[in-house]
């Protein structure tokens, strides 16, 4: 995966990810913050080279260039370690294709403190540049699965003891009246159409925003947000 900036080079060092490559912007090196990132790449033993400004126009995808960017190993997260806990909040992202809104979706799961995240389906890929960039750091902490066939990880949620929680624009529960006590994974649909009718039916639980009209929907990221933290809420009474 690509690692663009020192704040996510600097995740990834703290989080023990495997940095196999690292280029910095030669002109970068007497600031003080990338000099001692370099300094303890350098002592883990990690390749760092140093680049011209136009060098690094080409390898950081960003459109003002970053001053460091690494080629490192993805996390691994086994289906252990998902739902190891004793109540496990996994939120599983169906079909989201903005890696923007993935990794905004990865961030405010590790920052409301749901348990794991499922990229299923055709979602962007959760450890894609854009995606890592939207998460701040959190897709290297929090554990993922990509599982490209969305009913297979339903059935393992299930298979868990997790109750399906869909998200629908109208005709569920309302987000504050859902009991989010015990083993739960919340189903989070994707842009413009959103979760298929066929899972949604099938859910256990459906679960729908108040909204007043003419809003007819919510941005993906923005409803895994108000899920997660009225689990929160519920489940450490504050």
């Amino acid at each position: 995966m690509l690692l663009d900036g020192v704040h996510l080079v600097t995740e990834a060092v703290a989080a023990g990810v495997d940095i196999r490559h690292v280029t910095v912007k030669s002109e970068a090196m007497s600031i003080t913050e990338v000099g001692a990132l370099v300094d303890k790449l350098e002592r883990a033993g990690v390749c760092v080279v140093t680049a011209s400004a136009s060098v690094m126009d080409a390898v950081s995808p960003v459109r003002s260039p970053s001053t460091i960017v690494a080629l490192a190993d993805r996390p691994s997260t086994s289906e252990t370690k998902v739902f190891d806990r004793a109540a496990p909040l996994l939120v599983a992202a169906v079909d989201v294709q903005d890696p923007g809104n993935v990794g905004a979706i990865v961030r405010v799961a590790e920052a409301g403190g749901a348990t794991a995240l499922v990229a299923a389906g055709a979602c962007a890929d959760p450890f894609g540049w854009k995606a890592l960039r939207g998460s701040m750091g959190s897709a290297l902490r929090l554990p993922i699965l990509v599982m490209p066939d969305v009913n297979r990880a339903v059935d393992d949620a299930r298979r868990h003891g997790c109750r399906i929680v869909a998200t629908t624009p109208r005709g569920g529960r309302s987000v504050f009246d859902l009991d989010y006590a015990g083993p739960i994974a919340v189903l989070i649909g994707s842009e413009g159409p959103g979760l298929p009718p066929a899972l949604v039916e099938d859910a256990d639980e459906r679960v729908t925003i108040p909204m007043d009209a003419p809003v007819e929907s919510l941005n993906a990221a923005v409803t895994a947000a108000l899920i997660v933290y009225e689990a929160r809420r519920q489940r450490t009474g504050h």
